[in-house]
């Protein structure tokens, strides 16, 4: 592992004089128990590392310095044995065993629901290992927890399952936790712009490949998506449900719910993908309990963690996903009182690197807690 820096090494000086007992006079011992904590390094293995959002889990992990010792990056038998070039240096592709698996302090998910389910509860049952789940596997669960951690952090506490939520949702919680905590939410109308990349590496190669072809004159093929996606919008998002909805929006009021711990919250979705490579948009209109002013709310965003201000309408200035993409934060804009819900409501627009914020930022920083919750880690600064 790295040498922690200056402010790691007060804050580890802290935790092992707490819980060594030590007093402040003790600083011979309190350097010695420091260095043992410093030390302290972990084992994490990637479960589908070749895809989009395993290859950002590595980068994430490696950019916020995440005290591993060893990286494995497992895979199916058609990509084991494959080299891939990471930020720690190349790396060969495991092939993927629960076995190996519990070999890792951490395993991060980047898999299907029905690979995940097959296999996620088989690594933790060696009562060590833990995983954290990017699918929708075991979002629903309700032993299961499932958590943006600045938001209900709190909820995985002894547990070693669990799940990363929906991009879409996890983007939306960072603006619309902060405005819940201070004005109380009761309806959440969501629309969203997803970004092609939303469908993984294959749909940006899509994207890409069917622009080309669409500007040359030829036909363009949809495999990833139901229509093709090139100068074009589809308002559709994963398999329609028996209430008109698609899932990827009821996932948005399921998840929203259960992360925020009220089904008091009323939430409508319509997902919409658009042809954008990376980043997703939503506008948002809130119903609040309590009286909301664009004043009161600014004043709550610009405090709030991983949460951008970007709001100067006559400067041309607003949340855009160009901007936001490869980005931590989460852009905030747009704000205006709602023309439907009066002082009760607002209107705003929101853009997020769902590869990073909406999937592997956010399992990497549950792993964090996780470290936070075991006493080995060191909080960070989320902004990147």
């Amino acid at each position: 592992a790295s040498t922690p820096s200056r402010h790691q090494s007060v804050a580890l000086l802290a935790q092992a004089r707490l819980a060594q007992g030590l007093s402040g006079s003790d600083s011979a011992t309190a350097t010695r128990a420091v260095a043992l904590v410093a030390k302290m390094t972990f084992v994490v293995g990637v479960v589908g590392a070749t895809g989009a959002v395993g290859e950002e889990m590595v980068k994430v992990l490696h950019d916020r310095k995440f005290p591993l010792s060893k990286l494995h990056l497992f895979a199916s038998e058609r990509s084991a044995g494959k080299k891939l070039a990471t930020p720690f240096g190349e790396k060969e592709v495991e092939l993927f065993s629960v076995q190996a698996a519990q070999q890792c302090d951490f395993v991060l998910m980047a898999v299907s629901g029905d690979f995940s389910k097959e296999f996620s509860q088989k690594i933790v049952a060696d009562g060590k290992t833990v995983v954290i789940d990017n699918s929708s596997a075991f979002r629903y669960h309700d032993e299961i927890p499932l958590v943006v951690p600045e938001v209900n952090a709190s909820a995985m506490k002894g547990k070693l399952l669990i799940a990363n939520p929906n991009c879409t949702t996890a983007i939306a919680a960072m603006a619309l936790w902060p405005l819940h905590q201070k004005f109380t939410l009761r309806k959440v109308i969501i629309s969203t712009y997803q970004a092609a990349s939303g469908a993984g590496a294959a749909g940006m190669t899509e994207l890409l490949e069917g622009t080309k072809r669409h500007l040359n004159g030829e036909a363009v093929i949809a495999q990833v998506f139901a229509h093709p996606l090139p100068f074009n919008v589809i308002p559709h998002i994963d398999a329609f449900q028996a209430n008109g909805y698609t899932k990827e929006e009821m996932k948005v009021v399921w998840e929203t719910q259960k992360i925020f711990g009220s089904k008091d919250i009323a939430c409508s979705c319509t997902a919409v993908r658009v042809p954008t490579l990376r980043s997703h948009s939503e506008a948002i209109t809130i119903e609040t309990k309590d009286p909301i002013t664009v004043e009161a709310a600014l004043d709550v965003l610009r405090l709030a963690p991983g949460v951008d201000v970007v709001d100067d309408p006559a400067a041309k200035v607003y949340p855009m996903p160009l901007n936001a993409a490869n980005k931590y934060n989460v852009e905030v804009g747009r704000l205006r009182t709602s023309l439907v819900f009066g002082s009760n409501g607002l209107d705003l627009f929101v853009c997020g690197d769902q590869l990073l914020r909406g999937a592997a930022l956010n399992a990497v920083l549950i792993a964090e807690a996780k470290l936070e919750e075991r006493g080995a880690g060191v909080k960070r600064k989320l902004d990147a």
